[in-house]
């Protein structure tokens, strides 16, 4: 049976797309600053995904379009697990030990991930992917690992970066996952799927660590709950919506070149808005970094290798 073939959607969509991903995205690294702040992170992003995933769904519904397999409900579910859960949940919970714009750095390295992974599936990483991971992993290394060999001494808290990376390999796999897993065929209700997902997912971890005996609403600030707001329908809504879009729409490769714009526009934001400063290092390792994601980006697509059968 052949499949109906699909045309691609227009430039313009595209463009569009690619700059809400560049720069909608890179600036909810601030956003989450502000709004871990005064609120738990598990149940900030709970409350920002429940939100989020229940407008779509009843959008979806409302245009009689929320019908979904079996199949598409459990794979929203591992999508929502590791892009939300884990991923963006690494994000929320760092923010509250990590400056926004060293945060985004390290979440910079989704697209090293990419030929990693990639790699231990069978496709052979070009010379110039190889070279880009390496540049990469040494521009994290002069991020992370401190000058003098004492961890009291690091540019970056050590746990903050070891969840940030944990969170980036899962966000990479997760996004990978998508693209061949069967979703729900209206994109938006795809979305509601994973949304809703992920924010159980994160309102049970908030639960399981204590969140709620540490959340008071006559504490929760105003900038902490109009961040919130914001994330709902910039970052979720707006952005996340967008970039699942993308991925069925164009290659990883080329959606992942956000992780080499997102520094550039986070960094600016938390100096203007949160007084964040880069130290020297971090300078520096903004720019390696951002070089070995350029290079992986850039290189020509592998070919996949053949395994010998046993």
């Amino acid at each position: 049976m052949t499949l109906p073939s699909v045309s691609p959607p227009p430039r313009w969509q595209l463009v569009l797309a690619f700059l809400c991903i560049y720069v909608v995205w890179g600036s909810t690294y601030l956003a989450m600053k502000f709004a871990v702040d005064t609120i738990p992170p598990f149940l900030m992003g709970a409350v920002r995904f429940l939100i989020a995933g229940g407008l779509l769904a009843g959008w979806s519904a409302w245009r009689g379009k929320a019908r979904v397999s079996r199949a598409a409900v459990r794979n929203a579910a591992i999508v929502g697990a590791l892009l939300l859960l884990v991923g963006n949940g690494a994000i929320a919970w760092s923010s509250q030990r990590v400056p926004s714009g060293l945060i985004s750095l390290l979440v910079a390295t989704v697209p090293l991930w990419l030929v990693l992974i990639e790699g231990a599936r069978g496709r052979r990483p070009t010379a110039a992917q190889l070279a880009g991971v390496a540049v990469g992993l040494v521009g994290v290394s002069l991020l992370v690992l401190p000058a003098d060999g004492s961890w009291r001494n690091a540019p970056i808290d050590p746990i903050g970066a070891a969840v940030l990376m944990l969170g980036s390999f899962s966000w990479t796999a997760g996004s990978l996952y998508s693209r061949s897993a069967e979703q729900a065929p209206y994109a938006p209700m795809a979305s509601a799927l994973q949304m809703i997902s992920g924010g159980l997912l994160l309102a049970m971890l908030g639960v399981l660590t204590g969140e709620p005996s540490r959340l008071s609403f006559d504490t929760v600030s105003t900038q902490s709950t109009l961040a919130v707001a914001y994330l709902v329908v910039f970052g979720s809504l707006v952005g996340f919506s967008t970039y699942m879009w993308l991925l069925q729409k164009a290659s990883p490769t080329a959606v992942g070149t956000y992780a080499y714009v997102n520094p550039a526009v986070a960094v600016l934001l938390g100096t203007v808005f949160a007084g964040e400063q880069l130290p020297a290092r971090g300078v520096l390792a903004m720019t390696v970094i951002v070089g070995g994601v350029a290079l992986v980006s850039l290189a020509p697509k592998p070919g996949r290798r053949r395994l010998r059968s046993e």
